[in-house]
């Protein structure tokens, strides 16, 4: 049985990833370590359901309590609307160094399920930092089990968040501007 260090970027993306790896016969501990997120209390609120969740399902869980709003911002300033590779490094070079360092056979992320982040993208800069931290980047495509999960997620209670997480796509998701801007690709 391999052990996997899983970046869990909340409760509601994490319950598919963490059943269809069980069933693979991986050994799954999580890791919460989440910068991006934000107001503060989107980011309690997540971190606050994903605590609850992994005891609920006995999954070891590491939280990384580190509320980054200053330091998200001053990475992501000059690249706004490329900030994705940045967030997606900052969460994925520290799974990596954390498995690595702990002994794990490797590292993936509940990013993957997601078909609103950038797949290719996470992909790649997973096994960037896979080979840097020689430790393997266990990639799965979740997406086709992303609605199923999301349904079982509010039949658990789970909090429902309604944006990825970041400031920007907060605006993204609320503002007019943005909604069109990013409907035709500009």
């Amino acid at each position: 049985m391999k052990r996997i260090l899983l970046h869990i970027c909340c409760a509601p993306c994490s319950v598919m990833c963490i059943e269809s790896l069980r069933e693979e016969g991986f050994q799954i501990d999580g890791l919460w370590f989440n910068p991006n997120i934000h107001p503060f209390t989107e980011y309690k609120s997540r971190r606050d359901t994903l605590i609850e969740y992994a005891k609920s399902i006995e999954l070891p869980l590491e939280v990384i309590d580190d509320y980054g709003l200053r330091e998200f911002v001053r990475k992501t300033y000059d690249c706004m609307d490329d900030r994705c590779q940045v967030c997606y490094d900052l969460r994925l070079e520290r799974v990596a160094e954390l498995a690595k360092a702990n002994g794990f056979d490797g590292f993936s992320t509940t990013l993957l399920i997601s078909p609103y982040q950038r797949h290719d993208l996470i992909r790649e800069r997973g096994e960037f930092f896979a080979q840097k931290y020689a430790c393997e980047f266990l990639y799965r495509d979740f997406r086709p089990l992303f609605r199923q999960g999301q349904q079982k997620a509010r039949d658990g209670g789970l909090y429902m968040q309604k944006y990825c997480g970041c400031v920007f796509s907060e605006e993204e998701r609320y503002s007019p501007k943005y909604r069109t801007k990013n409907k035709d690709g500009k």
